[in-house]
């Protein structure tokens, strides 16, 4: 696959635009997901992916950032033959070559119009694609599971299950890579006991000895992933992880096809400010942990952030949104490990029915104590 470089010195991707026309009959090509070739659902030809050699590369993020400053206004356009379509509900979008499969927003469930779609503009070119490893049928069943696994779920909801297509689609990520030297300080708190009061008074109290402490640690992070997109739930992408990212391979416009690819829209530099404030808390965590002691203090945590790189890596996911008495709720099932999260329905009476059952256990508890 061959790769351009234009005016700013990114990185461009030559073959976005390519389309895959089944050589025997002239139908579209799709990935087949099971023995993972493209397939024609024609005529049933098969053509084996063409694999780039060698791992996704890592960029360099402050390099990047700088070219992409410098190229702001440039407005060249990175995805020529490409369209993309925003919804209107949620801000989503959708990108596609020639023929759109979906009439609704794989993200949301709303409509979405074919006629309002536009010609998709500069972005940063894909350094990496995850391909499907779970079939249509296997997130199905593998959602259908998840169901019965809810804890107080209504029983309706569990009874019918969930009534709904999956949308495969290819969600933008980034991946952030660094090397932290730190230097921290604080204080130990360590417990201790000291009986107090006399008499029907006297009682065990609970004090800490606090003492200075303060030290300096290395980290290292690789592949910190951060959603480049917006309109789902945060903490909905964050648990669909963790992503097998030894299998991702370099960038694969074939296992693209037949299936909807969204392009980003938290810009490069937005993405990091979000990663380096994840690994920021994990260097937080590991410095109290190296304090030590029951208790601790970080009173300061100064990081020199070094050998910065970054990707831009399409991670698969199958996408439903579902209706339960008339509320909308999403399902994410991960495109390569299966792994099912989502939102869901609450019952209110089985809620219930267990707050007051240990309301009831632990009333008796007390008359027994009494007695």
């Amino acid at each position: 696959m061959s790769v351009d470089t234009d005016a700013g010195g990114v990185e461009q991707d030559a073959a976005k635009a390519r389309v895959f026309p089944c050589p025997s009959c002239g139908s579209d090509l799709v990935f087949d997901i099971e023995d993972q070739v493209l397939t024609c659902g024609h005529c049933a030809y098969e053509q084996p992916l063409e694999v780039p050699d060698g791992d996704p590369e890592e960029q360099d993020l402050r390099a990047t950032i700088e070219k992409l400053a410098e190229r702001h206004d440039d407005g060249a356009e990175e995805f020529a033959g490409f369209q993309e379509i925003t919804c209107k509900s949620c801000g989503g979008g959708v990108m596609f070559s020639g023929t759109l499969t979906g009439t609704e927003c794989p993200y949301c469930g709303s409509p979405i119009q074919v006629d309002a779609a536009h010609q998709a503009t500069a972005k940063l070119g894909v350094d990496g694609v995850l391909s499907f490893k779970i079939e249509h049928d296997d997130a199905g069943n593998s959602l259908n599971k998840w169901i019965k696994s809810l804890w107080f779920a209504p029983t309706e909801f569990q009874r019918r299950g969930v009534k709904g297509e999956f949308q495969g689609v290819y969600l933008p990520y980034w991946t952030f890579d660094a090397a932290t030297a730190n230097r921290y300080s604080g204080q130990r708190g360590d417990a201790y006991y000291v009986t107090v009061g006399s008499g029907k008074n006297r009682r065990r109290v609970r004090r800490v000895r606090w003492s200075p402490a303060s030290g300096s640690f290395k980290r290292l992070f690789d592949d910190v992933t951060v959603a480049a997109f917006t309109g789902m739930p945060a903490g909905l992408l964050e648990s669909a992880g963790p992503w097998p990212f030894g299998d991702m391979a370099g960038p694969n416009q074939e296992m693209l096809a037949g299936f909807v690819t969204r392009t980003y829209d938290v810009e490069l530099a937005d993405g990091f400010s979000s990663g380096k404030a994840k690994m920021t808390a994990m260097l937080q965590s590991q410095a109290r942990s190296l304090i030590g002691g029951d208790e601790q203090r970080l009173h300061d945590l100064k990081t020199h952030w070094g050998l910065l790189t970054f990707k831009h890596v399409l991670l698969p996911v199958w996408l439903l949104t579902y209706r339960f008495k008339d509320k909308p709720y999403r399902v994410i099932v991960n495109g390569a490990t299966g792994r099912v999260v989502g939102e869901r329905p609450w019952s209110a009476w089985k809620i219930a029915a267990v707050v007051l059952l240990g309301l009831v256990v632990a009333g008796g508890v007390f008359l027994l104590v009494q007695k």
